[in-house]
C-alpha cells in the first residue's frame, strides 16, 4: 500500500494533506523518516505522524441496492455516484467491487479492502453472479444450450465460459456467469439475436441482495468471509458505518478495540 493512502486510512487526512505531511518529513515508517508519498509500506510496519503511531481503520464492507440512473464510481459524473446512498463523508476511500452499467439495477458490493476485491474478481475464483434479465423478444429454444456451450462475442477470439440460463418466462430469465467481460450479458443475448431491456443483479457468490432499492447495509462476517483470503479469515475487520474511534488533529488513538 502507498504511504499516502496508508496515512489517509489511518487518520482524517485526505490524500493531498497526507502527501504534504510526508513531504514535510512529519512521517516515519519503522522509525525512519520517509518523504516520498508513493513509497510502498506493509501493514506490519509502524507508521507515525508527528511522532504518534497511527493505526489503520478497520476495513468496511457494504451491500447497496443500486437503482437505475446511478453510476458505479467514487464521485458524481454525468450520473450521480451510487456511493451517495451511504451519505458517508469518507466515501471517496471506498470502491465498487464489480461495477454495473448506469441502467442496470441490483446488488453492488462496496469496500475499502483491495485484497478482498481482488479475491472476488480474480478469474480463477470463478465467482458466480446471477442476473435477472428482461428481453425484447421471446427466448429461442436453443438459447440455454448455446450459453452452456460458450458463445463467440464480436471482437473476441475466446468463447465465453459456460453460463447457466434458467428460463422464467418467454422474455425473462436468470443468467449465471462466472466471468465478467465488458457488457457481457447484453452482448451474449445480442449474439443470439435478442436484446436486453432490463438487467438486475441479484447475487454474487453466496451474497444475495435482500434490501430495497436505494437501501444499504453492512455485510455480515459470514458474507465477508466468502471472499477473504487464507490470511484474512479473521473477520474482526468487518464494521458498520460508525466504526472509527474519533481522531484528534488527524491522529487516531492506537488503543481502540471497537
Amino acid at each position: 500500500m502507498r504511504l499516502d493512502k496508508r496515512l489517509c486510512l489511518s487518520t482524517t487526512l485526505d490524500r493531498d494533506t497526507a502527501a504534504a505531511a510526508i513531504v514535510q518529513s512529519r512521517v516515519t515508517v519503522a522509525g525512519v523518516v520517509v518523504t516520498e508519498p508513493r513509497q510502498q509500506v506493509h501493514e506490519s510496519q509502524q507508521v507515525c505522524l508527528d511522532g504518534v503511531a497511527v493505526v489503520l481503520r478497520r476495513a468496511r464492507y457494504f451491500m447497496l441496492h443500486k437503482e437505475a440512473g446511478s453510476q458505479c464510481s467514487n464521485v458524481d459524473g454525468v450520473y450521480p455516484s451510487v456511493l451517495n446512498l451511504l451519505n458517508d463523508p469518507r466515501a471517496f476511500e471506498l470502491h465498487v467491487a464489480g461495477r454495473l452499467d448506469v441502467d442496470t439495477t441490483g446488488l453492488v458490493l462496496v469496500t475499502d479492502d483491495g485484497r478482498w476485491t481482488f479475491n472476488l474478481t480474480r478469474p480463477d475464483k470463478q465467482c458466480a453472479k446471477v442476473y435477472r434479465v428482461q428481453l425484447s423478444r421471446p427466448l429461442a429454444a436453443d438459447t440455454a444450450s448455446r450459453f452452456a456451450a460458450g458463445l463467440s462475442l464480436q471482437g473476441e477470439s475466446q468463447l465465453t465460459a459456460p453460463a447457466q440460463l434458467q428460463v422464467l418466462g418467454s422474455r425473462e430469465a436468470l443468467l449465471t456467469l462466472t466471468e465478467g467481460r465488458f457488457h457481457q450479458v447484453k452482448r451474449m443475448f445480442a449474439a443470439v439475436g435478442n436484446r436486453v431491456q432490463q438487467l438486475h443483479r441479484q447475487q454474487i457468490g453466496d451474497i444475495v441482495l435482500d434490501i430495497k432499492p436505494g437501501e444499504w447495509r453492512p455485510l455480515t462476517a459470514a458474507e465477508i468471509g466468502n471472499f477473504a483470503g487464507d490470511s484474512d479469515l479473521d473477520t474482526q475487520h468487518a464494521v458498520a458505518t460508525e466504526c472509527c474511534t474519533p481522531c484528534v488533529d488527524g491522529i487516531r488513538p492506537q488503543a481502540s478495540t471497537s
